[in-house]
């Protein structure tokens, strides 16, 4: 019996290191806006996540497409590590994630890997 369709979209390269979802809480933001699956969050010192372009700590990458408001904060769920196509992880617009930013994340076993084409 087929219990659903799943759409490939690149964003899982390997399956080492095992990817582990778990929440956490996204900042609301000065404007709603949607932030896409594949979002590199920071992590700020109020605990809170936010879309990450070079302050605070990066922490985790965005499970899936999430409506974040301007009144409340917002629960999602989140990669806390695996094995990701950095061509499908976005961050800040005009930001760029650094060699060092790669370290901080490999520390939680977030590694970037490019896809490997299809036979």
């Amino acid at each position: 019996r087929k219990l659903g369709d799943m759409e490939y979209d690149g964003l899982i390269t390997d399956l080492t290191p095992k990817p582990q979802v778990r929440g956490g809480t996204i900042a609301k933001l000065e404007a709603a806006t949607v932030l896409k699956r594949g979002t590199l969050l920071g992590k700020g010192d109020d605990g809170l996540l936010s879309i990450y372009g070079g302050t605070g700590t990066p922490d985790c990458i965005l499970c899936d497409d999430t409506e974040v408001g301007t009144t409340d904060d917002t629960p999602v769920d989140v990669y806390a590590a695996g094995c990701f196509n950095p061509e499908k992880v976005t961050v800040a617009e005009g930001y760029t994630i650094t060699q060092a930013d790669k370290d901080k994340l490999r520390t939680y076993s977030i590694v970037f890997k490019a896809a490997t084409p299809a036979p």
